[in-house]
């Protein structure tokens, strides 16, 4: 029989009340608020409990507090990556970030989500869908990021944007929804 980890995993219908799932957020908890609690001057002690937070962290990440997220396992950030303050990373599937990216503030990356049938979301069950950015994109603050797309390499994505679907590499794209505005591949030699 699966577990409700493996169940949430796979974006199936899972039970988030299950105690290891409970555990895992509890601990993610707990090292995010020793995190945000930290000092500038804590810098070898913020990179330990980042490490210790996140499934895989590449060199020369840097995250301003405050960060939150669920489970904090299940995202993996490239190399050089930078959150900018108060960023939310809502991680019930798995959340890939590339290399050299960076998040304004109050960015909001949300792989969780519930039935649409109000009979079947009363029974408390959730799903998800992965979240995928590419290399060398940029996120603008206050961005929202819905369950299941993904972000181009080398995009950039206007502040405020709610992201409901997929964005190509190379592109400028923005509102709400969020829509590809122009391509950025040939921004460099204007």
């Amino acid at each position: 029989m699966r577990t409700e980890k493996e169940k949430m995993l796979s974006g199936e219908l899972y039970n988030p009340l299950d105690p290891q799932l409970a555990e895992e957020r509890h601990r993610a908890r707990l090292l995010a608020k020793a995190f945000n609690d930290s000092s500038d001057d804590q810098g070898k002690e913020r990179k330990r409990l980042l490490i210790e937070l996140f499934g895989a962290m590449g060199k020369g990440t840097f995250i301003e507090p405050p960060f939150y997220c669920d489970y904090g396992g299940n995202i993996t950030l490239g190399e050089r990556v930078f959150f900018n303050f108060n960023c939310v990373i809502l991680d019930v599937a798995a959340v890939t970030i590339g290399n050299h990216v960076m998040f304004g503030p109050s960015v909001q990356v949300y792989t969780a989500t519930h039935p649409l049938d109000a009979e079947q979301r009363r029974s408390g069950l959730e799903a998800a869908k992965p979240i995928t950015i590419g290399d060398d994109v940029w996120i603008g603050g206050g961005a929202i990021l819905s369950p299941g797309v993904t972000i181009g390499a080398r995009s950039v994505i206007g502040a405020g944007s709610v992201v409901t679907k997929n964005i190509p590499e190379g592109v400028f794209a923005a509102g709400n929804p969020c829509r590809v505005v122009r391509s950025l591949e040939n921004e460099a030699s204007r």
